[in-house]
């Protein structure tokens, strides 16, 4: 896919000038909502932030032409509102608001290129479902995910810990622990987050304490025999929630590769050295968010532009490119897949390297 110079244009002069646009956006709203600033305190301040978070997301937007992920990003941000007891009539308000001062902000330079962007989030708030439990159902994984998620909520590590272990000796295969318990469990305690029914203490410690019981998994997903070939994972620069790409990883260790992954904000010239040194035959990166797509690109080039790792595959995947099916050309990668096992797959078909039948 190539993409288009004026939305390039266009998303990045928002980016430049979004303090500037936030400022303009909250004196209008003010106006227009002459009340508010006495019901919360310092209301300006939190709405020119949270303007300018609108604005990043729009930006990247524009820039790749996928209004899609800027609605799904608003119909977010409408939920999240929600439950601080601010209607999503507030957020739609704000965005109509946003979208005049940025159309007369960028003017001939695409000023129409935001229209359509505005026009899906309006429509996507309007139309969002609430948000739901990820954790229903009354097959065993299902079960077992609920009790787990409720004893990281407790603080009790141990007995989260004891539960995986427990389904571990009952021949439970650890690739469906991965993606119907760890997973589905951070996908709840993100959404209760959302909905300010726990604190971000307490997401990280669930995180946390996530990540600590999967290393307890290792011994079982390193002992297979390495036939296939060398990955490198990491999170993408700003994307800290590393637990997706911690889990495509170990997902590629089960199939018989070797796998390193290297977590979050690694430099892209380590990147590049980890590719040469491991001879790696593929890259994959994890992002979480569409304002982290732009760096998402940046560190693809920087990989292309090196010809020492020119045979590299680059794998690209997170919810902005569940979103958007085509995003992964848009920023020059090889290929993308909705899940850890499609990646292996996928990854094996692209080097000739297939990936083992048997998991452990």
């Amino acid at each position: 896919m190539r993409l288009s110079p004026e939305g390039v244009e266009a998303g990045k002069i928002l980016s430049a000038r979004r303090e500037s646009i936030a400022v303009r956006v909250t004196e209008l709203y003010f106006e227009a909502h002459p009340g508010l600033e006495n019901k919360w305190k310092n209301a300006r301040t939190k709405c020119t932030e949270d303007t300018m978070h609108h604005i990043d997301h729009l930006a990247e937007a524009v820039k790749l032409g996928q209004p899609a992920l800027f609605a799904e990003y608003a119909a977010w941000a409408a939920e999240l509102l929600a439950h601080m007891r601010i209607p999503g009539e507030a957020l739609s308000s704000h965005l109509r608001i946003l979208a005049g001062v940025a159309v007369s902000e960028l003017g001939d330079a695409g000023g129409e290129l935001v229209i359509p962007h505005l026009e899906a989030a309006l429509a996507k708030i309007e139309a969002a479902p609430k948000l739901s439990c990820y954790l229903e159902g009354t097959g065993e994984l299902d079960i077992l995910g609920r009790d787990y998620t409720a004893a990281l909520l407790r603080g009790d590590r141990r007995l989260a810990a004891r539960l995986i272990m427990d389904a571990v000796e009952r021949g439970v295969p650890i690739r469906e622990i991965y993606l119907k318990v760890f997973q589905r469990s951070q996908y709840e305690i993100g959404r209760l987050w959302q909905l300010h029914e726990i604190s971000v203490a307490t997401e990280h410690y669930c995180t946390a304490s996530t990540q600590l019981i999967m290393s307890q998994l290792y011994p079982h997903i390193f002992a297979g025999e390495k036939k296939a070939g060398t990955y490198v994972g990491l999170c993408v620069s700003g994307n800290l929630h590393e637990i997706g790409g911690r889990i495509v990883a170990d997902f590629f260790e089960m199939a018989g590769w070797n796998s390193y992954y290297l977590g979050a904000n690694t430099p892209a010239a380590c990147v590049v050295e980890t590719l040469r040194e491991r001879g790696a035959d593929v890259l994959g990166i994890s992002v979480t968010l569409a304002d982290q797509l732009g760096a998402v690109g940046d560190l693809v080039e920087t990989v292309r532009r090196d010809k020492t790792v020119a045979g590299v595959k680059i794998l690209v995947g997170g919810y902005p490119f569940n979103l958007a099916p085509d995003l992964w050309q848009s920023v020059d990668a090889d290929g993308t897949a909705s899940d850890a096992e499609g990646a292996v797959h996928l990854a094996g078909r692209m080097v000739d390297k297939a990936p083992r039948e048997m998991w452990t």
